[in-house]
């Protein structure tokens, strides 16, 4: 979600760096990089490891992420380029789809509002699996609430934690990085954005087969 299909990671880079100014510090730059595509809890580890303040609840600085990035997510979502195309024309094929993603429930319907609400047959969040992303689980979840081997599924994914846990699943993976660079292995195929890429190169994504084991 984040990065991948809505232009979200400069509203969590808002939060964050407000939460570190909260505390009296500042988030480096590395530690904002090393968060993106985590789980709130490893993600509040990094912060407060980075601010060498690791006695600060995770708990309660979660709760003030959450707070602010909902406030945030109400001003407006944008879509990330070519995205919305992308997922009219798979939904117009009538192919099942999944929003996979490490954020919580209560952000995701929020979001929901502009991706629609009727654009996934199955929603995975990031506090609905024991183990999130780069765990394979939440990939695993997705292909069997939607009945489809995951050897035939695409994820389009925007960072090395989301493509580590698609890969280890077994799908074969569409990176589209836009914060933190990815690394292109076996399994995985690189593009600027999603413009351009329609059901023709999902095809031949899937033909491609997925990484080997």
């Amino acid at each position: 979600m984040d990065g991948t299909l809505v232009d979200s990671e400069k509203l969590w880079n808002v939060a964050l760096y407000e939460l570190a100014v909260e505390y009296g510090g500042t988030l480096s730059e590395a530690a904002r990089l090393a968060i993106v595509g985590t789980s709130m809890d490893v993600s509040m580890e990094i912060l407060h490891a980075d601010l060498a303040q690791p006695w600060r609840d995770p708990r309660a600085s979660a709760a003030w992420i959450d707070n602010r990035i909902v406030e945030l997510f109400r001003t407006g979502l944008r879509w990330r380029p070519g995205a919305s195309d992308l997922l009219r024309a798979v939904r117009d094929a009538g192919l099942p789809t999944a929003l996979v993603t490490s954020s919580g429930r209560r952000l995701v319907e929020i979001a929901l509002d502009t991706l629609g609400r009727d654009s996934f047959d199955v929603v995975v969040c990031g506090d609905e699996v024991e183990a999130t992303k780069p765990h394979p689980e939440p990939y695993l979840t997705a292909a069997r609430l939607l009945g489809v081997p995951i050897d035939r599924c695409v994820a389009i994914e925007d960072s090395p934690a989301g493509v580590a846990s698609a890969l280890a699943a077994g799908a074969v993976v569409l990176a589209v990085p836009v914060e933190v660079p990815v690394e292109v292995v076996d399994g995985v195929h690189l593009r600027e954005s999603l413009d351009g890429v329609d059901l023709a190169v999902l095809a031949a994504l899937l033909r491609s087969g997925p990484p080997t084991r």
